[in-house]
């Protein structure tokens, strides 16, 4: 299901599930979402827990980026959504709120009967994780939380810098409220070349390197995705070739 602007995505889900063959037993859902940025309130997943109580679905929410939300957003669980634990489950990483990507460090809340399924499946799949990670997480979820608000803000000021650096530049994109990726549509000069050679053009002009929206599926042509990984030194480098790039071919 794509997320567009200006699509209402429970309407067109709800369609969906009434028209297609076979009939879908899950619903696999993340916001703040990667790669759109897209961010939802608690009425949302409501309509979603309505949804899945009437069309029999199980709801899987991805809660990757519960904690990078900025300018006074602040993401919702779904399982606030009343009756939410009857139909889903959410999970939750431990890589972008304490930066531990690479640990494999997650769990999952919700619906004991998909829980105990789960279960089932990875012991068939896998084993424990190693116990110094082990520990480490469970250091990082009991102790002090000011790591979490400071990631945070380094992310945000990461993002205020690129796009306001890029703004400058001629290239105008939104500010998004969630997650560790910013979400850019192509300039309009650009776009008849699509995501893909536009993010070649600027890894070969700017040496900057952007995942092209085409690699997110149909709906993502015409955009590109920044992550927001680098240091504000290095940002403002890739904004000083991006602009060279706007100004020789624009």
């Amino acid at each position: 299901m794509p997320l567009i602007d200006g699509r209402d995505f429970v309407e067109s889900l709800e369609r969906t599930v009434k028209e297609v063959w076979p009939k879908p037993k899950v619903l696999i859902i993340s916001f703040p979402n990667n790669p759109t940025t897209g961010v939802v309130d608690l009425n949302f997943f409501k309509d979603i827990t309505e949804l899945a109580r009437e069309f029999g679905l199980i709801v899987v929410h991805d809660f990757a980026y519960a904690d990078l939300c900025y300018d006074g957003y602040k993401a919702p669980s779904f399982l606030e959504a009343p009756g939410a634990r009857e139909v889903g489950v959410e999970f939750y990483s431990l890589s972008k709120s304490y930066s531990m990507p690479g640990w494999r460090v997650g769990f999952m809340v919700g619906n004991s009967r998909i829980i105990s399924a789960l279960k089932r499946v990875k012991s068939y799949l896998d084993y424990g994780i190693f116990q110094p990670i082990q520990i480490a997480g469970i250091l990082a979820l009991n102790g002090p939380q000011d790591c979490v608000n400071q990631i945070r803000e380094r992310y945000k000021l990461r993002r205020d810098k690129l796009i306001e650096g890029l703004t400058r530049s001629g290239w105008d994109i939104p500010k998004p409220k969630g997650t560790m990726f910013v979400w850019a549509e192509i300039p309009e000069g650009f776009k008849k070349i699509g995501s893909l050679e536009f993010s070649k053009l600027l890894i070969e002009q700017a040496k900057v390197a952007v995942s092209p929206g085409i690699g997110f599926g149909t709906h993502g042509e015409g955009f590109v995705r920044f992550a927001l990984v680098e240091n504000e030194q290095r940002i403002m480098q890739a904004v000083r070739g991006i602009r060279k790039v706007l100004s020789n071919n624009i």
